[in-house]
């Protein structure tokens, strides 16, 4: 089979991006994830089934939705449409009814090929800006095959490649995806392992393990990404043991961007009728992060907030 023709599922292209790797990127986002982090700010991007999304704001309660629904999962309730997420397929039929946009899909079907075609599209900024691709998610790590396409297509093409990834992989899989990439984004969430595994769903062991095999053996470049989240793994302790880490047993040259909590997933869940698996945090402040950027600093580390 043609590396074109290899499908997989997404959820988003995302153009002109500059918060995912060097220059202007396109960042393409994957379905499916190994972790299921409480903070998540994709939750849609979870799973492999296309998710439904709900604008409660648009919705008048016609009732259009309720009849073009193959498997009766809507019903309404209090003058809106109301959809048993148990019962929900995805098929769309809801989402292409609706005249006033309350519905929309998250989730797709596409070829390597396609998602090459959207990305070399804007080829021009890459070269002026020193950009190129990077694959996201969702976690790249949960759709190998799909992953090496798309990497090996724009690689042949020229254009500069990253990877965002939680490293939650055999390393067989991360080797075979890393032989197409010039960049890894890599995220630590918590350096207690049985925090981690409270936090996200799995231990963090293979995580740390494959992060030194990522940078020593193969020798790529690598950028820490810490996402900030106040209460669960802000402490003084957990973030000097992650500077810990990445100064002596990854490298202090090692560039580390800390990401401050943003309440994007809360939105997400409101959406998908499941406000209740929503974490409710308060975004670190300014003065906060300059403190947690100069404690990574003192580490030897060089440091960026966002990014």
């Amino acid at each position: 089979m043609r590396l074109e023709d290899t499908q997989g599922k997404i959820f988003n292209i995302q153009h002109y991006s500059i918060h995912d790797g060097p220059g202007i990127r396109t960042t393409v986002f994957f379905m499916g994830c190994p972790l299921r982090c409480r903070w998540c700010q994709n939750p849609e991007s979870q799973g492999f089934q296309p998710v439904l999304f709900f604008d409660a704001e648009k919705c008048t309660g016609c009732g259009q939705c309720v009849e073009a629904c193959p498997e009766g999962a809507i019903q309404i309730i209090e003058d809106k449409s109301k959809t048993n997420r148990e019962r929900c397929r995805g098929h769309g039929n809801c989402v292409e009814i609706c005249p006033y946009d309350a519905r929309s899909l998250m989730g797709r079907n596409a070829t390597a090929g396609e998602v090459f075609e959207a990305v070399n599209a804007d080829a021009i900024f890459y070269q002026n800006s020193g950009g190129g691709v990077t694959i996201s998610g969702g976690d790249p790590v949960a759709q190998p095959d799909f992953a090496v396409s798309i990497l090996k297509l724009c690689r042949d093409a020229g254009i500069h490649t990253a990877i965002e990834t939680c490293g939650h992989a055999k390393w067989e899989i991360i080797n075979r995806i890393l032989e197409h990439v010039d960049l890894v984004l890599y995220d630590f969430k918590h350096m207690n392992p049985n925090v981690h595994q409270d936090y996200t769903g799995v231990s963090n062991e293979l995580i740390l393990d494959n992060a030194r095999r990522i940078y020593h053996t193969l020798k790529l470049d690598m950028l820490a990404r810490i996402p900030i989240m106040p209460g669960c793994n802000d402490s003084a302790e957990n973030l000097k043991m992650t500077a810990r880490f990445i100064a002596d047993e990854l490298d202090s040259t090692l560039a580390v961007h800390l990401l401050p909590y943003h309440r994007l997933g809360e939105t997400k869940y409101d959406r998908m009728e499941e406000p209740q698996k929503a974490v409710h945090l308060e975004t670190p402040g300014d003065g906060r992060m300059q403190e947690l950027k100069e404690m990574f600093e003192s580490f030897g580390l060089t440091v960026t907030i966002g990014g």
